[in-house]
């Protein structure tokens, strides 16, 4: 406040009027070569200064960058890592079926043929067929850094549509190339969406092989429906919906069981637990198109 009282009560343009007087009168003190050197100089010392201080701030400190570096090259030693495994597992599954095939060969052909339905629901094999495309991508957003996380594709979301598309009839499923099976699982770790661990960022297109004629209208009817509705109405989230003449979905190879043991002669079933649904399994089971879609709703508000 005494700034501004000073301002207001002496200010500045009598002061600029009397140095013009001075300069008309040729009273005012002339610039000499070393006053304009010094001037320049003093200028060029704080633009230099100013540059330093910018660039200073805007790089990392050197500890930072390090650390970031190093985590940088864990990522892509991991990553590369992970793909030589998932080829060797490629790999061994080919061997496995073309062994499998060796063995049955013409004698035990209708145990073959009884076996691949089995393989298809597992999701162990690749499969290819007409079915439909339902692709998900987050709500466009002025400031990336400050999104509302309602406005992006969350994991219920997937959840739900996936859900939905196996009521409807559908026989194989998969998320950005990756196959869902009864084990997979569909969760968040922050904003990243996890399917079996793996993360995939927007737009999701999941694929689903099935009668699209009777897929389509199936899944309106469903809360699936109800739900994509309302992330393409409410919160502004990409929703496409088309039908393929063909589709080619990846298998995951031989499925590890934790638990299932085969019983023998004289082993007695263990008393069945009771039934219980996990709302994030992705996998098709009993009753999982019935989880409530007011539930999935709420589950979305509250994020």
């Amino acid at each position: 406040m005494t700034l501004l009282t000073e301002f207001y009560r002496r200010p500045l343009d009598p002061g600029y009027a009397e140095a013009a007087v001075k300069k008309a009168q040729g009273r005012a003190h002339p610039r000499t070569f070393r006053s304009v050197s010094t001037l320049v100089a003093i200028a060029v010392a704080l633009g230099l200064g100013t540059t330093a201080a910018t660039v200073a701030l805007r790089q990392p400190a050197s500890s930072a960058q390090r650390a970031r570096e190093i985590l940088e090259g864990q990522i892509q030693e991991r990553t590369t890592k992970a793909e030589d495994l998932q080829e060797q597992i490629d790999d061994l599954t080919s061997e496995v079926g073309s062994l499998q095939s060796d063995v049955l060969g013409g004698e035990d052909a209708g145990l073959h043929d009884g076996t691949s339905p089995v393989l298809v629901e597992a999701g162990v094999v690749p499969v290819a067929g007409r079915g439909l495309r339902i692709e998900l991508a987050d709500a466009p957003s002025d400031d990336q850094d400050a999104q509302d996380p309602t406005l992006r594709v969350q994991d219920v979301d997937l959840q739900v549509v996936v859900n939905g598309l196996w009521a409807s009839g559908a026989e194989a499923i998969a998320i950005n190339g990756h196959r869902l099976t009864a084990m997979t699982a569909i969760r968040s770790a922050g904003d990243a969406v996890l399917v079996d661990l793996v993360s995939l960022s927007s737009p999701y297109k999941i694929d689903a092989i099935g009668d699209p004629v009777a897929m389509q209208p199936a899944l309106a009817r469903t809360s699936a429906g109800q739900h994509m509705s309302t992330l393409r109405t409410t919160y502004g989230i990409g929703v496409q919906m088309s039908s393929k003449s063909r589709l080619e979905l990846p298998g995951t190879g031989p499925v590890t069981l934790h638990d299932a043991t085969v019983l023998g002669a004289s082993d007695e079933p263990s008393p069945a637990p009771a039934a219980t649904q996990d709302v994030n399994s992705a996998g098709r089971a009993p009753g999982a198109s019935g989880v409530a879609w007011s539930a999935r709703l709420s589950g979305r508000e509250r994020a």
